[in-house]
């Protein structure tokens, strides 16, 4: 057997099936070292239970600037000086600020207010897919898989129709990279998307509305709870997090389907099941790969190996969805699988604030495609799509179908 090597983020063939590379991590080296994007000491944990503790771990922060080993790198904090927006947003804080800032937008994602969007979620499917049906064919990534989440965080922000492309393209840019070339490369995105949303935030200031962006211009105004850079980052991380993840559970979720006839013929039997079926696509596919960073605060021991204070380490959650130690046959898709403690949505304080809403767009979204076309099927084989490259998510690039 070849010794273990860091994986390549920016290869197909690792994209499109990461999973016995994983495994061999869980059975050789669970916790093991590699270079980080910005060329830092950083370190894979893999096993599920070592995941779990990583993820809600008082001792791990979010904050790079404050805990890197590499905080007197000048070349990299003058990197990270064009990042600033990106590195503002609760995501990226501990605890008080986390708390401060999550207060001030999860109402806008509890279950109870993300239900009244089911119509609008619903309708928007249907609209979509009429589209499809009238060509018979479609990319569903590009044209359903991603106007979906997109189009639905757009509107609650208050984003004008004719810009979801344009932010879409920019967020893509930005969380895939692999390198520090990458970061180099992205900073034109990051100055455009800012100055984006500098000028759309300096709009509902002087007319506001009805959206979120105006409840968050009226909360920074009201006093200390949001400083004007907190603002920008929320919109920020609110544009780009609202939708990623649900554009790889929607397509991935769908290719997983096609590609298990038997359980994507029991979910058209059984419409109760689309719940369970969601849980299950998220397992199994893992839209999100690995978390976002955290740094040890001081040297942390995992699965016996000592990782120094200072480190980045990246909890590997699509090797954690599919540890046998945790999940009976972990690469067979079962869609009515029970239990199903994935950590899909992450665990800990830093748990998806948008999972109620990913849910909701997942089950509409899948069970509209599957119910109105009995002959959906790929219209190229599995092995020559193309994949989204980068560290964080996974997912198809393209998903040509016929309908």
């Amino acid at each position: 057997m070849q010794p273990l090597t860091p994986p390549d983020f920016n290869s197909q063939r690792f994209k499109a099936n990461p999973f016995p590379y994983y495994a061999r991590l869980r059975e050789e080296a669970p916790v093991f070292r590699i270079k980080g994007l910005a060329n830092e000491p950083a370190w894979l944990v893999t096993r599920y239970d070592d995941v779990h503790s990583v993820l809600k771990h008082a001792n791990l922060s979010k904050d790079r600037i404050a805990n890197t080993a590499d905080q007197n790198n000048t070349r990299l904090a003058l990197l990270l000086k064009f990042f600033g927006p990106l590195s503002q947003g609760m995501l990226n804080k501990d605890p008080p600020d986390h708390t401060r800032l999550r207060s001030l937008v999860h109402k806008a994602f509890t279950p109870k207010y993300v239900e009244r969007l089911r119509s609008r979620v619903q309708a928007l499917s249907d609209e979509l897919l009429d589209k499809a049906r009238r060509k018979g064919s479609m990319d569903l990534v590009d044209e359903y898989a991603l106007m979906v989440p997109i189009t639905i965080i757009a509107e609650m922000l208050g984003v004008p129709k004719g810009d979801y492309r344009k932010f879409q393209r920019w967020s893509n840019r930005l969380i895939s990279n692999t390198k520090p070339m990458d970061l180099v490369l992205a900073i034109p995105t990051v100055l455009m998307f800012t100055r984006y949303l500098r000028n759309l935030i300096a709009q509902r200031r002087a007319a506001p509305g009805e959206d979120l962006l105006s409840a968050l211009i009226q909360a920074e105004e009201a006093g200390d709870t949001l400083s004007p850079e907190e603002l920008l980052s929320m919109v920020l991380l609110l544009l780009i997090a609202g939708h990623e993840t649900t554009v790889n559970l929607i397509a991935g979720g769908t290719l997983a389907l096609l590609q298990h006839p038997e359980q994507l013929a029991r979910l058209r039997e059984d419409p109760a099941l689309i719940g369970p079926a969601v849980e299950e696509l998220l397992r199994y596919a893992s839209p999100v790969e690995i978390s976002t960073e955290r740094f040890t605060r001081e040297d942390f021991t995992v699965a016996g190996v000592t990782i120094p204070k200072g480190h980045l380490v990246l909890a590997v959650i699509g090797s954690a969805n599919h540890d046998p130690n945790q999940f009976k046959a972990p690469d067979t898709l079962d869609l009515g699988r029970e239990p199903n403690k994935h950590l899909a949505f992450g665990m800990g304080i830093h748990y998806c604030l948008g999972a109620p809403l990913a849910r909701l767009e997942g089950q509409i979204a899948l069970r509209t495609l599957v119910d109105r076309f009995p002959n959906l099927r790929l219209a190229k084989p599995a092995e020559s799509l193309t994949w989204r490259t980068g560290i964080l998510m996974r997912g198809p690039k393209q998903l040509p179908v016929a309908l």
